[in-house]
């Protein structure tokens, strides 16, 4: 299911919103980066970070009329296979058509996984959170951060993912440029790195990616803290919404921060490689 559902002080603007934001994460670093393409068109966006890792390799934003759907996405998995990477399809609340899920499933295409679109208007963001003791949040702002944000994102795999590391390290010019959408934070336990988040802000919309804490630092609220910290500082921007895709686990801390659940959003991916990871 991928309709998206109406909640009290979400406008229906809001995935419309959150797929922009969502288009800007998944392509800005690629069009400033030699060796990485994305294709960006008003019925479907596609991105190829060059590397065999489905983490960066997306299709998303679907404005496909029904009539049109399956040529569509015949066309965009075909792309995929043609350059032999592995690719992830995200469906959302405002894709279309509604039976898009149908027709990448005949394509050879499965559910991989499903998480909650939640959105927060950022009037509503609290004040404060409870301080956690020894925990600095820094935005990234060098190449040494940046590797330090690389490196714990890709721990999220076992083993880390090594193709992780070597996109930030592709991407560095573009993703510590001053203009990057892409705002990184690590968050530092007694010096010691334990937590990241990233806030791509995109025409007044702060969306939320790569919140995780090493498993041995949890149940201690540095999860929201460095949360919180992202969002601040993106509503000081000058942004007014916050949106993410919370995994099960994850969504009582965003409904603590304010988030409220609008739709689903599933990752398709070909057969072979959902069953691989399953």
């Amino acid at each position: 299911m991928t309709r998206a559902t109406r909640v009290e002080g979400l406008t229906a603007d809001v995935p419309d919103r959150a797929d922009a934001a969502f288009v800007i994460h998944a392509t800005w670093a690629l069009e400033r980066t030699p060796g990485m393409v994305s294709h960006v068109r008003p019925d479907l966006v596609l991105a190829d970070s060059g590397l065999p890792c489905d983490t960066f390799n997306f299709v998303c934003r679907a404005r496909l009329e029904k009539s049109a759907a399956r040529a569509g996405a015949r066309e965009a998995v075909a792309y995929f296979e043609q350059v032999q990477r592995p690719f992830s399809w995200w469906v959302g609340p405002g894709d279309r058509p509604h039976e898009l899920g149908a027709v990448l499933e005949d394509l050879g295409l499965e559910r991989a996984e499903a998480e909650l679109a939640m959105a927060l208007p950022l009037e509503r963001l609290p004040d404060a959170v409870a301080e956690v003791p020894g925990l600095d949040v820094r935005r990234v702002g060098t190449n040494e951060e940046l590797d330090t944000f690389a490196e714990l994102s890709a721990s999220n795999w076992t083993p880390p993912d090594a193709q992780v590391i070597a996109f930030y390290r592709r991407a560095a010019a573009a993703l510590l440029g001053a203009e990057a959408p892409q705002r990184l934070y690590v968050g530092y336990l007694q010096g010691e790195p334990v937590a990241t988040a990233e806030a791509t802000v995109h025409d007044g919309t702060a969306a939320l990616f790569s919140l995780a804490t090493r498993p041995a630092a949890r149940g201690r609220g540095i999860g929201s803290r460095v949360t919180w910290q992202a969002l601040r500082d993106a509503h000081a921007a000058g942004c007014d919404l916050a949106v993410l895709q919370a995994a099960a686990a994850g969504v009582g801390l965003y409904r603590r921060l304010g988030f409220a659940g609008f739709g689903e959003i599933t990752e398709y991916k070909p057969r072979s490689a959902a069953g691989a990871e399953g």
